[in-house]
């Protein structure tokens, strides 16, 4: 804390102005004073002697004159062992540990440290008396859930440093010292298990950064088949109100191929993070068969809190997600909703008085969006190893009106598109993403010559679909009529996908390759059927042994019993491979 105070001049909502006399710099914290509370907020513009600050907490009460307090720090994440498994807010005040102090009501002007500074740990040191160390080069280790949490030399330490002294095996707390690092000019540095880091800035302490072209799997069908993401890859899943985009991503996490989740609901309705925070200690983690929380840190800040605060969640979040990266692990950041965060800073732009770009959000929005999507990415570490972050963040365009701003924004820096639609939501086809209007960069699971003939019938068939609600069926051909109940069929057993059932939910990658060749088979061959009639009867039965076959479990004999069935209703019909499948299958082979 630095002895550098200020005055309040100004009040406009959460944006109050200080006319201050020392130094102060950009995006410093510091603390307003209101009778016995004080309030976090962060300094955003510097004017001359003005300092102009957004407060964390409602205003209420500030009056010109009052007190504030300059701490000389930016807003910043406590990194250390003891996060996994924490539920804090867009500060990182463990949500918990507020209640016990407060009650369920939070007051205002009530924070808390982001780790125990009690509970000890067991300490391995891995670093030796004598090495040359840098910063995000580790010097020991200490378990935490099902990971070994790598202790670092702190990131903000530039230049080379001496190990002078290391702790014995041990347990110790955060706060405590473990190691003595010696800089070139000879001063003794103390190296705790925690410290602080700039949510707004990257964490660069990697050797190289890669491309993302390992697929993260999600085993969801219709995402890790046609739409992929890439690990230390970015995609969004805009969509409108109720379409299912927060249960996408619940699934997302719950099977994707990572190890660490990170949620930051910015902004959500309260009702949905409420359910959030119920639902995911309940939810059983298929890698151990133990709570899905083990792995798992929830950032929530609803859309009662204040608006500033909303931004904070989203840096914080991303800072935590690097943290990890760093120990050689794969995270992903799921954020729920980077419309709410934009309007935050609408919101505080408005207050500004600055010059507003398209529907009054900041001329700047554009940037703020790429700064954050470009934290993402896949990179290799001074050690050898390789660690990731992947970016999933939710848009909620107004009316699911995918040409607004901030969705716009958003394309141009990501990797994946998912666009949902309240068309297949109100059909109940879930996941809602729009296979028509959706598009991925990344390498797929699945042959992309494959992937791309499947997606040419779904075209092909919608397509005949809009033209048969003008003419009828009546005015179609058998043969475009046949292509449009193959497309209805591909849709209904391959993109459709039952997340409350074990087996359909969890769609490995083996069995989606397999499931594929299987339908183009069926799907790329010519039938001898003579009517309408005859054809919807077999696709429908073939349909529904494909659905069959959805809930068995991969190569059980339940499995291949139902295979058998396919085949047997596939040989009725004389079904006949076209040369176009016939190729794609025997080069898949």
């Amino acid at each position: 804390m630095t002895e550098n105070t200020g005055k309040v001049v100004s009040i406009n909502g959460n944006l109050v102005s200080v006319e201050f006399n020392g130094n102060v710099s950009m995006n410093e914290i510091c603390f307003v004073k209101v009778g016995d509370t004080t309030l976090k907020s962060e300094v955003i513009r510097i004017r001359g002697n003005i300092a102009q600050i957004q407060v964390y907490e409602m205003t209420d009460g500030i009056k010109c004159g009052d007190e504030v307090e300059f701490t000389g720090d930016m807003l910043s994440a406590e990194l250390g062992p003891g996060l996994l498994g924490q539920v804090y807010d867009g500060l990182q005040n463990p949500l918990p540990v507020l209640a016990e102090q407060a009650g369920w009501f939070l007051e205002r002007g009530i924070y808390a440290d982001g780790l125990n500074a009690e509970k000890k740990w067991e300490f391995t040191p891995v670093a030796k008396v004598g090495d040359t160390l840098r910063a995000g080069e580790y010097i020991g280790t200490v378990p935490e859930g099902p990971f070994t949490h790598k202790i670092f030399v702190p990131f903000y330490l530039l230049g080379k440093y001496t190990l002078k002294s290391i702790a014995e095996k041990g347990e110790y707390t955060v706060k405590e010292t473990v190691a003595v690092l010696t800089d070139e000019r000879g001063r003794d540095i103390p190296v705790t298990m925690s410290f602080k880091w700039p949510v707004k800035r990257a964490v660069k302490c990697y050797s190289e950064r890669l491309a993302p072209v390992e697929t993260m799997e999600t085993k969801v069908r219709l995402i890790d088949s046609f739409f992929p993401v890439a690990k230390g890859g970015t995609y969004c899943t805009p969509g409108p109100f109720g379409a299912g985009k927060t249960v996408l991503q619940h699934t997302t996490s719950k099977y994707a191929d990572v190890d660490i989740v990170i949620i930051a609901a910015c902004g959500e309705r309260a009702g949905e993070v409420v359910e959030t925070l119920t639902e995911f200690p309940e939810l059983t983690d298929p890698k151990t068969g133990r709570s899905l929380m083990e792995r798992t840190i929830i950032i929530c800040n609803t859309s009662s809190m204040p608006v500033a605060s909303r931004e904070a969640s989203v840096y914080t979040s991303v800072t935590l997600a690097e943290y990890y990266r760093q120990m050689g692990l794969n995270v992903l950041l799921l954020a729920d909703s980077t419309s709410r965060w934009a309007q935050a800073l609408r919101e505080m732009s408005g207050r500004l008085e600055e010059i507003p770009g398209e529907e009054a959000f900041p001329a700047y929005l554009e940037s703020y969006i790429a700064a954050f999507y470009e934290r993402a990415g896949y990179v290799r570490l001074p050690d050898g190893s390789t660690g990731s972050v992947t970016i999933g963040g939710t848009v909620s365009p107004a009316g699911g009106n995918f040409e607004e701003p901030v969705t716009q924004a958003t394309l141009k820096v990501v990797g994946a598109f998912h666009g949902l639609s309240r068309e297949r939501s109100d059909a109940r086809k879930y996941p809602a993403i729009d296979p028509l209007i959706s598009w991925s960069k990344y390498r797929s699971v699945i042959d992309s010559k494959k992937s791309e003939y499947c997606k040419k019938i779904l075209h092909h068939g919608n397509e005949i679909g809009s033209m048969m609600k003008v003419v009828g069926e009546e005015g179609t051909s058998i043969s475009d009529y046949i292509i449009y109940l193959k497309s209805e069929m591909l849709d209904a057993v391959y993109l459709q996908q039952n997340s409350f059932d074990l087996t359909d939910a969890n769609c490995t990658t083996m069995r989606q390759r397999y499931v594929t060749d299987k339908l183009i088979n069926v799907l790329g061959s010519e039938y001898e059927i003579d009517n309408k009639d005859n054809a919807r009867s077999f696709l429908n039965r073939m349909r529904q042994k494909f659905i069959d076959w959805n809930y068995t479990e991969f190569q059980s004999d339940a499995f291949k019993k139902v295979e058998e069935e396919i085949d047997s209703l596939y040989n009725e019909k004389n079904g006949k491979l076209n040369l176009e499948a016939e190729q794609l299958l025997k080069d898949g082979e």
